[in-house]
């Protein structure tokens, strides 16, 4: 009778799981509605548009980007995550390999990580010398100017998740079968690497949010409300037609806040506590 009780208070624990997962997939679908509409917008003026997701390992990322695409139309949208520069691509201009990624008219491209690979991955673990890191921080902020100003939607998305919270969903990956290949050996090293993450993140932010092309920092420890809120960040940064006048498209505030608000609490942690936090 006791292994009968626990196997149904087993199961009513796995129902109630699965129909809190359905409702919070049911709460996305209006704005995955107006992702259609705003994908249409693109294809029908020609507009391009690209979507970067940074943050540290295990932030949300790639959720986000499925719930995203989910109900598009696979030909006028791109998910780019690049691997490692070939050999060729090292001796190549450091943004080439992104550029050629980049949209056409009516198409969207969100980068999985992009060219900020070398503002936080790369100096962390020693994979740019310091010239080419500070060469990329000086001439980012011209580059993305020109590349608004030609006509292409550009919105920058940082997942920030807490240093716990990474933790446990890296135990998580290790320790289900399901998610174990998003275990790398780079992950395995991110909670060592904590503090220098965090300071690579303080000079990126610092450094290439401009009014032009602003940063966008989503607070992502409540996984459903990263993803709800980064979908209210897109659909509002282009001016499409036909826009639910009943949805809100208002971000929360405490999930959401701008690049240079982060660079001003992070800077007020440092003279409380002498060092910088998330």
């Amino acid at each position: 009778m006791d292994r009968l009780r626990n196997e149904i208070k087993r199961t009513n624990r796995q129902h109630r799981k699965l129909v809190k997962r359905d409702r919070r997939e049911e709460d996305l679908k209006p704005y995955q509605v107006e992702l259609l509409k705003l994908q249409s917008h693109l294809e029908h003026t020609d507009k391009r548009m690209i979507v970067l997701f940074e943050g540290r390992d295990a932030a949300g990322k790639g959720g986000t980007i499925r719930r995203v695409t989910r109900y598009m139309n696979e030909k006028h949208y791109r998910v780019v995550a690049l691997g490692k520069p070939t050999d060729d691509q090292r001796t190549q201009w450091y943004l080439q390999r992104y550029v050629a990624q980049f949209p056409h008219g009516g198409e969207m491209v969100l980068f999985d990580r992009s060219w900020y690979n070398r503002a936080m991955v790369e100096p962390v673990f020693g994979f740019c010398t310091q010239k080419e890191y500070d060469d990329f921080l000086r001439g980012v902020g011209g580059f993305e100017k020109d590349l608004v100003r030609q006509g292409t939607a550009l919105v920058k998305l940082y997942f920030s998740v807490t240093k716990k919270e990474q933790q446990r969903r890296f135990e998580r990956r290790r320790d289900d079968p399901l998610r174990q290949w998003k275990l790398s050996e780079i992950d395995l090293q991110a909670q060592e690497h904590w503090d220098d993450f965090t300071t690579h993140k303080y000079e990126m932010l610092r450094r290439s949010h401009t009014s032009h092309t602003p940063w966008t920092v989503i607070r992502s420890e409540n996984k459903h409300k990263a993803r709800l809120n980064a979908m209210k960040v897109i659909l509002n940064s282009v001016d499409y037609d036909d826009r639910n006048p009943d949805l809100d498209f208002v971000p929360d505030p405490k999930i959401v806040l701008s690049g240079a608000h982060e660079v001003e609490l992070m800077e007020a942690d440092r003279l409380r506590r002498g060092k910088f936090q998330g």
